[in-house]
């Protein structure tokens, strides 16, 4: 099997691009979705034991947290980065149940995301159901808007009234996109089922009962330690832990070299594979954020376990170069705003604007 490196080079254009592809991605894309299908089955001792070693630490660093600052220790603060760290490990175990992945048990996934949820502000089956949407659908240019960042093409954004240019340009802005965005994302609109106000009862039932269940914690640690503590201690960690999320789920499909098609050119098997990247972080980021970085793998089979990805690239070191990107290169993903469908790759405002004859 021939797997493409990725290309860092911004240089090459549409023509050489897709020669490339012709030449370098492989076809049989079905057939290795195929054979991943053996490192799908959990075990239920490990999910335990990766669960533990993710919750016991974050309480445990949270209340150290709280003692440090109710003594005047500000420096005590610092304690939310690795809080916050160990949060987005819970959310990925959640995500890993959502997937039916962690554990082999329906009921033991389930009720486990359920509980996760309530630390994370997430309504469990109500994101469940819209991360299935967002997986079904990545990488389709005419489905779009299911659990994804928005993104717009060349020719949309041209089109688009100057006033809809410059809202898609805040939206885009790293302080929105990487700051107010994720907060706002958790902490208020969770709050209620958009997108599924007319799926039924159970989008509702999630989101409220997610709700009532967070109403009682809180309340239930306000009244253990004060509301000046609490908030001094949990929301730091809270804001830290969605910016982290929202980048981790951003810099996984945008990249230069990602892959968008329209419906009729459209294959899962190709956009998991080739929309999302390999982000190769650090082993110590890699354990905080549960292996999810092996997103083209988890795409290409969302069943293969967190604590078991690792394991698919050193049976299959090839599959390592595929989206391949690094910490320092996840950087410049961020003004990567527009998908140009010419030449099959994100582009810049900048470029864009140079490509529609308006920079000087």
């Amino acid at each position: 099997m021939i797997i493409p490196v990725v290309n860092n080079g911004r240089g090459l254009g549409g023509p050489i691009r897709k020669q490339l592809d012709m030449v370098q991605r492989p076809p049989e894309t079905r057939a290795l979705a195929q054979l991943l299908v053996q490192y799908r089955q959990p075990n239920n001792a490990r999910g335990i034991f990766e669960l533990m070693i993710t919750a016991v630490p974050f309480f445990v660093i949270w209340a150290l947290t709280l003692v440090v600052v109710v003594r005047g220790h500000w420096i005590g603060l610092l304690l939310a980065v690795p809080a916050a760290g160990l949060l987005v490990r819970l959310f990925m175990i959640q995500h890993d149940c959502g997937h039916g992945s962690f554990f082999r048990g329906r009921l033991a996934n389930d009720w486990v995301g359920r509980a996760i949820g309530i630390v994370t502000l997430t309504p469990y089956d109500y994101w469940r159901r819209n991360h299935a949407r967002h997986h079904a659908s990545s990488g389709n240019l005419d489905h779009r808007g299911s659990g994804d960042i928005d993104t717009l093409t060349v020719g949309e954004f041209a089109a688009r009234p100057r006033w809809r240019q410059i809202l898609y340009r805040l939206y885009r802005h790293p302080i929105v996109m990487f700051g107010v965005g994720p907060t706002y994302l958790f902490i208020l609109r969770h709050r209620l089922p958009i997108g599924m106000m007319r799926n039924g009862w159970q989008p509702w039932l999630s989101t409220m009962g997610t709700n009532v269940a967070i109403e009682v914690l809180v309340a239930g640690m306000i009244r253990l330690v004060g509301l000046g503590p609490f908030l001094l201690v949990h929301l730091p960690i809270m804001i830290l832990a969605a910016s982290i999320g929202v980048w981790l789920f951003y810099v996984q499909h945008q990249f230069e070299n990602t892959s968008w098609s329209r419906d009729e050119a459209w294959s899962f098997h190709e956009a998991a594979l080739y929309g999302s990247s390999h982000y190769h972080l650090p082993w110590v980021l890699r354990w905080f954020t549960a292996n999810i970085g092996v997103h083209h793998v988890h795409h290409l089979c969302s069943r293969i376990p967190c604590y078991r990805l690792p394991d698919v690239l050193r049976d299959h070191p090839e599959l390592a170069n595929v989206g391949r990107i690094t910490l320092v290169q996840s950087l410049r993903c961020v003004p990567k705003a527009l998908w140009d469908e010419k030449e099959r790759r994100l582009i810049s405002f900048r470029d864009a604007d140079i490509r529609l004859g308006r920079a000087p």
